[in-house]
């Protein structure tokens, strides 16, 4: 489904319904079918918020971040960030940044195989940064160069499966979740739909709360989620 008004004219159709069924682009009546998810002056609510606080997490959290990169560099050789292909807004592939939390030889750029418990291509600080998911910081600078949204689905790598099936073929209509950018954290992620999708329910249910997600989006919810995100992130549940 793609991120665009979708309007059926009715013209000349002899069939009439109450009024309020009805827009109008001039005179000629039109049905609605479907509508951006996030529209008009909401598309600025969202984009300043996104900026204001990306930039204040960015100025807040240099520190920790700078603490991060120090630890990936004394216990493993390679690169402190990890960039990956993945789909975003409209089914465009985007670059994600993460701190690398794997030996640089066993990185998986396409996302073929996911992480396991206890999967030995995972370093040791590897391991605290995904479970607590300070992996993940990096992505303010994507939110800040428009890549993802603060809140929004997650990005899902281009070869990400459940089950041994791509999501695509896993879930009927998983590209409608790219009708908004994708965020830094999720209405999933914090209902504990995080993590390895090993069986196809994961991914399922996973996509149902992206879905709620954009039908129901204001900045209140955006707001919440970030709230609540650091209360999932304790629970640790299903990040490895």
């Amino acid at each position: 489904m793609l991120p665009v008004d979708i309007r059926l004219s009715v013209h000349g159709n002899p069939l009439r319904f109450r009024p309020r069924t009805y827009s109008y682009i001039g005179n000629v009546p039109f049905i609605d079918i479907t509508d951006k998810p996030i529209a008009n002056w909401d598309v600025v609510k969202k984009w300043l918020f996104d900026k204001v606080v990306a930039t204040l997490a960015v100025i807040v959290l240099a520190p920790l971040m700078a603490l991060i990169a120090i630890a990936i560099k004394l216990d493993s050789k390679g690169p402190v960030l990890f960039r990956q292909k993945r789909l975003g807004f409209n089914n465009e592939k985007i670059d994600v940044l993460k701190f690398r939390s794997m030996f640089t030889e066993d990185t998986d750029v396409d996302g073929d195989k996911q992480v396991t418990k206890d999967d030995p291509r995972v370093t040791r600080v590897g391991r605290f940064l995904r479970r607590t998911s300070l992996d993940e910081l990096p992505q303010f600078f994507n939110v800040l160069k428009g890549d993802l949204s603060l809140v929004g689905p997650r990005p899902h790598a281009m070869n990400s499966k459940a089950a041994d099936k791509l999501y695509d073929d896993a879930v009927d209509g998983y590209f409608a979740r790219h009708r908004v950018k994708p965020g830094v954290t999720g209405w999933a992620q914090i209902n504990g739909w995080r993590g390895e999708t090993d069986t196809s329910e994961k991914i399922e249910r996973r996509v149902e709360h992206d879905l709620y997600y954009i039908e129901n989006w204001s900045v209140t919810f955006d707001l919440y989620i970030l709230l609540m995100t650091p209360i999932a992130l304790v629970r640790g549940e299903n990040a490895y």
